[in-house]
């Protein structure tokens, strides 16, 4: 795998020219210090990969993902920000790590990228539109969620997730034992959860069916659902009905 650094700060790509150089099967071909020199090094160098970072002068990360549209290789952004990563999945990235980068994270995330090249040259023949579509979604459903972990975050599959509460303007994320946040509404995830796999069950409260341990009667046309991790939710008469359509 060709990998081409973007950043510009002389110590980050330093670490990084390091941590890549540790990763087997991988090559260097190229560092750039604003996203103005890396449109002229992936025209030229062609990587497969490119460690960006999003805050630069003249022209940004997010500017050089624009400015190379469909010619854009795989990403995966390093950057001292977590507030930008719903806006880089918004732009397709592999993954989004923050600084100071981890060896295990990058090592993951090029293993990611080279999985993704992988899959996108198999499935040519068979029509898939992007890389984008192996990433964000199966089917037309969304195969993981952006989520995060106090300062991280991560694409969590969505086979993992046990539980999707609302609480004000994000949910709450329960999965395996851990509680991650993602900046959606309730009502936009549960539209693009498999609804073989996943069931609002009230306004407040999406299941996987997988994780639901027993359904009891209860009053008044509800039901409750008890999860396999023993914690019990309501099942309103509306949402049942709604289901049954």
């Amino acid at each position: 795998m060709r990998v081409l650094i973007v950043d510009d700060e002389a110590p980050a790509r330093a670490r990084l020219t390091r941590l890549v150089a540790a990763i087997p099967h991988v090559e260097l071909v190229g560092l750039a210090e604003d996203g103005e020199v890396a449109v002229q090094a992936i025209t030229t160098l062609a990587p497969d990969l490119v460690l960006l970072d999003i805050r630069m002068p003249r022209l940004d990360g997010f500017g050089l993902v624009d400015a190379m549209g469909d010619e854009m290789p795989l990403t995966v952004f390093c950057t001292a920000y977590d507030e930008h990563a719903l806006q880089a999945f918004d732009a397709r990235a592999v993954d989004y790590l923050l600084k100071p980068v981890k060896p295990e994270r990058l090592a993951a995330a090029v293993e990611r990228a080279r999985a993704l090249l992988a899959g996108t040259a198999a499935s040519r023949s068979r029509g898939m539109k992007s890389v984008s579509d192996i990433v964000e979604s199966q089917g037309g459903f969304l195969a993981r969620l952006l989520v995060r972990d106090s300062n991280r975050a991560y694409l969590l599959p969505v086979d993992q997730v046990d539980h999707i509460r609302a609480d004000r303007n994000h949910c709450d994320v329960h999965a395996r034992g851990r509680v991650f946040r993602v900046r959606r509404t309730l009502t936009s995830l549960a539209e693009r959860l498999d609804p073989a796999c996943f069931l609002r069950i009230n306004k407040s409260d999406v299941v996987r069916l997988d994780a639901v341990r027993e359904i009891q009667p209860w009053s008044h046309g509800d039901y409750r659902v008890v999860l396999h991790d023993g914690r019990t939710l309501s099942w309103s008469r509306r949402f049942r009905a709604a289901a049954a359509e």
